[in-house]
């Protein structure tokens, strides 16, 4: 499976409407990639290459790496108004086949011609259609419960098995401008480290006190890998701030959020993840409440009994992930509102 030639950075243009339903079959894919109706609002406009999209995370079944054919993220994220409103907001994966390379400010990709992937079929009536693309996005079971179907509940069948000790894959996170070494380095030294803390108690307490007494010095942060200290059974507990779109919370530290969670590091169901830590003491907006997200696994939507918030900027790096480092994917991170204090 050759990788993309589009680097972090470079200008492209997403092709016509027209010109992509040409490269989609009867199901509205491409290479087994879903092209979802909120992505035509996009048809027409240039954007910059957020990342290389040549490896992913697959979250439908066993959480795992999975490698992408021809594959970058834009700024662009799902809007969900095809998907009956779903709130997840992913980052929208773009195959070269619709794309064309753009100039950008400073020439960007001028220098290539043409699409950046042909389409050899003849350019006849499309295979596909708009209603064909629309009519992709969900069906009704015989009970008449609607399940979804987008990029995410698709992606198993979209990508390729890439295991974490395929080391190409790292050189590719580099040159493709997605990680800086700097990273790349400290994520390699943290995976060897936190296999040595779970080889046993004796070895893992006095590494993990190491870890939190010296992180400053690498410009880190705590040990992610903590659980939460309410015991099992016992109810974990909620708060309501009532948060809106635009205000401006802080959150609370990870010892103080570790008060919150039981020992599988869930409150009220919810996952706290390592990749959350970086976040903790900063300031941030929030961007809007969740209530309602597709489930990846069964494409039904999932109502939440107790809402959350997902805050700007704020996603998931992949930093301390398992079998998927430096993932691209960029899912916004979610946030119970007991993690969190307003700021004013």
């Amino acid at each position: 499976m050759s990788s993309s030639k589009l680097r972090v950075g470079d200008w492209v243009e997403v092709r016509g409407k027209e010109e992509i339903l040409r490269t989609l079959d009867k199901n509205g894919q491409h290479d087994g990639m879903p092209f979802m109706p909120e992505m035509f609002a996009f048809c027409g406009k240039k954007f910059q290459v957020y990342k290389r999209a040549h490896k992913t995370c697959d979250t439908v079944f066993p959480v795992r790496g999975r490698r992408v054919h021809r594959a970058v993220h834009l700024e662009t994220r799902c809007s969900g108004e095809a998907h009956d409103g779903c709130q997840a907001g992913c980052l929208i994966f773009w195959k070269e086949a619709w794309l064309n390379p753009a100039p950008g400010a400073s020439g960007g990709t001028a220098e290539l011609a043409g699409p950046l992937a042909q389409d050899t079929r003849p350019v006849a009536a499309p295979r596909c259609t708009e209603e064909d693309v629309i009519a992709q996005a969900s069906s009704a079971g015989a009970n008449g419960t609607l399940s979804y179907r987008c990029q995410a509940t698709q992606l198993p069948y979209a990508t390729a098995n890439l295991s974490w000790w395929e080391f190409s894959q790292y050189f590719e996170d580099y040159w493709s401008g997605n990680v800086s070494l700097w990273r790349i380095l400290c994520g390699g030294i943290y995976s060897v480290y936190y296999s040595l803390t779970k080889a046993g108690i004796k070895l893992g307490r006095p590494l993990r006190w190491f870890y939190d007494t010296f992180y400053p010095l690498w410009r880190g942060t705590p040990f992610p890998r903590k659980h939460g200290i309410i015991p099992d059974g016992q109810p974990t507990p909620a708060q309501t701030l009532n948060l809106q779109a635009g205000e401006l919370v802080r959150v609370k530290s990870h010892d103080e959020i570790l008060k919150t969670l039981n020992p599988a590091n869930r409150n009220r169901g919810m996952f706290w993840d390592a990749e959350e830590v970086p976040y903790c003491g900063g300031t941030y907006r929030v961007l809007r409440r969740v209530d309602k997200i597709i489930n990846e696994k069964t494409g039904k939507m999932l109502h939440m009994k107790t809402p959350c918030v997902i805050l700007d900027g704020v996603i998931c790096q992949s930093r301390f992930s398992d079998h998927r480092m430096f993932c691209p994917r960029s899912i916004y991170s979610y946030w119970r509102e007991i993690w969190l204090e307003r700021v004013g």
